[in-house]
């Protein structure tokens, strides 16, 4: 556990449960899965790295599993959940979390760069959620949060595209909540800021050479926009993911948290 790791709350209500968790092999997702478990959750941990994901859900334990998922692809995508759905009995909850990120000035952008991002970012939760709620609706109950992002809130430089496909699934989300909620089945997002994973190592070596810096003087940069003063963990986002799915939350749907140190509060 980091300094940063607090101890998650227990929520009694939770035990017992099954969740999938796309993106799960590794940075927020990994940290989702394992505060899930934490909560005597069966998680499947979905990841197009198949490899990455059975040792993550070998990490997680006995009655944890692993499936490879596509998300671009419906076909990938049906066939994840209902393998998890034929394993676990039921999915209970569902956290579409897999995401990628890429960096260019807008002007520059190429069609592959917008299709990339909006290809997994955008297209992947909408059909993770759309193969989820159709399972939820059937059964009577389930809970959905998305990942989406700072950048679902403020326009980022460089990262037009990017903020393009975060924007589409807050939107998705509250659309998506409105429809489900006379039956009960509740729809958040999480909005994380500056967090520390490899896709941010990665985005920090663009951004300094993009912006002629030293990969310090943007991870600096970022601190500095963070009132809370240091740079975001991926267990600070799966504390408020483990919220959102419990009762706690019960009266919350159709929101996009932001989980940012401050960065943005509106």
């Amino acid at each position: 556990m980091n300094e940063h790791e607090l101890a998650l709350q227990t929520h009694p209500e939770l035990t017992g449960k099954s969740a999938f968790v796309t993106g799960a092999a590794g940075g927020i997702g990994w940290a989702i899965a394992r505060a899930l478990a934490a909560q005597d959750i069966t998680v499947t941990v979905a990841d197009l790295d198949l490899e990455a994901a059975e040792a993550a859900a070998d990490k997680l334990g006995s009655g944890h599993r692993a499936v490879r998922i596509d998300v671009r692809e419906r076909a990938s995508v049906e066939a994840a959940f209902s393998s998890a759905v034929e394993a676990a009995g039921g999915i209970d909850i569902c956290i579409a979390n897999a995401g990628v990120s890429s960096m260019r000035p807008a002007v520059d952008l190429t069609d592959r760069d917008w299709d990339f991002n909006m290809d997994v970012n955008a297209r992947g939760v909408f059909l993770t959620n759309q193969i989820a709620a159709r399972h939820f609706l059937e059964q009577g109950r389930g809970t959905i949060v998305n990942t989406a992002s700072l950048a679902a809130k403020v326009g980022a430089p460089l990262l037009a595209h990017y903020s393009a496909s975060k924007f589409a699934v807050v939107g998705w989300t509250q659309g998506l909540a409105r429809e489900l909620a006379p039956s009960g089945i509740r729809v958040n997002a999480v909005c994380p800021g500056f967090v520390r994973t490899s896709m941010q190592e990665r985005e920090i070596a663009w951004e300094a050479e993009l912006r002629h810096m030293s990969p310090e003087e943007v991870q600096q940069d970022y601190i500095s926009q963070t009132p809370l003063g240091r740079i975001e963990t991926p267990e600070d986002v799966a504390g408020v993911v483990v919220f959102l799915c419990s009762d706690a939350a019960r009266f919350m749907t159709g929101q996009a948290i932001n989980v940012t140190g401050g960065v943005y509060m509106t």
